[in-house]
């Protein structure tokens, strides 16, 4: 009974202090005064941008791009690359490993093998593109707007509203090395191994620097990223372009569901089986869970004499086991 009056006299102490103080607010506030200065804020925004102190970053950026394009094109000539018919599966190496992982066009199949094809810069770096704006505080793109403004690469459209002056026939130029590989002006037939071991390592570097310099530039201005599909946005607000397949009912015509954007939306990493040298030459499906994973770009200059840094050793399983026997 002690007990009972004691719990009920604490109970009405809490309600009592609650009620006491117990705050109210009141919505008496003039939004015909305040929208003005609401309105005034936001067209002032724009005056903070470009930041200047982040134009060497996105210039740096620029060039580290456009070495990185030129240093994998040189690098197809002596390092093969498979890619496969029916998946977005990659394979550096002559020959393509036989693990039961492609899934087809639209990931309908499931544990087959890859029908190997010869790869393409493309394949290495993953072009990623969005809409070209004059500036971060423009208008949102509507859907029936989304023919009217160019398609950029999204790491030159960051430099872009970074400030960086870039030239119209620089910035909606098609690279021609992305399509076919080849490297105007440079003699690679006459590349001696030293030679080839500069440009994987001066490529890998490069590789570093534009990812380094995206992820410094994504930590003052603004990009999207769709969560259903790979559409990507710099700026404020996402475009309302209906063209995301979210639900099947949808098709086209879903709109996006964006995201604050990573480096890894603007610069993709794509992952590459690492055959490790006491692996078997040819990669086979029982050993798949001892064979280790390395970016395209990593894999492709480390086969060239590159130099990897020491924080991909984890993910290269460099110092793993491998497959038994029976497993090969």
């Amino acid at each position: 009974m002690a007990l009972r009056q004691k719990f009920q006299h604490y109970f009405w102490e809490e309600m009592t202090w609650s009620v006491t103080h117990m705050r109210y607010y009141s919505s008496r506030i003039d939004w015909n005064k305040l929208r003005p200065m609401i309105l005034k804020r936001i067209k002032n925004r724009a005056n903070d941008y470009p930041v200047r102190n982040m134009i060497p970053v996105a210039e740096d950026v620029l060039r580290a791009r456009e070495l990185l394009t030129k240093g994998v094109s040189v690098l197809l000539k002596f390092i093969p690359v498979k890619s496969c018919k029916f998946c977005p599966e990659v394979y550096i190496g002559a020959m393509g490993h036989q693990l039961k992982t492609c899934t087809g066009f639209k990931r309908i199949v499931k544990d087959r093998q890859h029908r190997w094809i010869q790869g393409k810069v493309n394949d290495i770096l993953v072009p990623v593109e969005a809409f070209h704006l004059q500036n971060m505080f423009q208008d949102v793109i509507k859907h029936d707007q989304r023919f009217d403004f160019d398609r950029v690469p999204a790491a030159v459209e960051l430099c872009h509203q970074a400030g960086v002056e870039i030239p119209d026939e620089v910035l909606l130029r098609n690279y021609p090395a992305l399509e076919t590989g080849e490297v105007n002006g440079s003699d690679t037939a006459a590349l001696s191994p030293e030679k080839l071991r500069s440009i994987a390592q001066r490529t890998l570097e490069a590789w570093e620097s534009l990812r380094l310099g995206v992820k410094k530039l994504l930590m003052v201005y603004p990009a999207k990223v769709c969560e259903h599909c790979s559409e990507v946005h710099i700026g404020l607000s996402g475009h309302k372009a209906r063209n995301c397949g979210v639900f099947k009912f949808e098709g086209w015509r879903g709109s996006h569901m964006w995201k604050k954007a990573e480096v890894n939306d603007l610069v993709p990493s794509k992952v590459v089986w690492h055959r490790r040298p006491h692996d078997p030459p040819v990669l086979v499906d029982g050993g798949r869970g001892f064979y280790g994973h390395a970016p395209a770009v990593v894999e492709l200059c480390m086969q060239a004499g590159a130099r990897v840094p020491v924080k991909y050793f984890c993910m290269m399983k460099v110092h793993g086991l491998a497959p038994s026997l029976q497993q090969q």
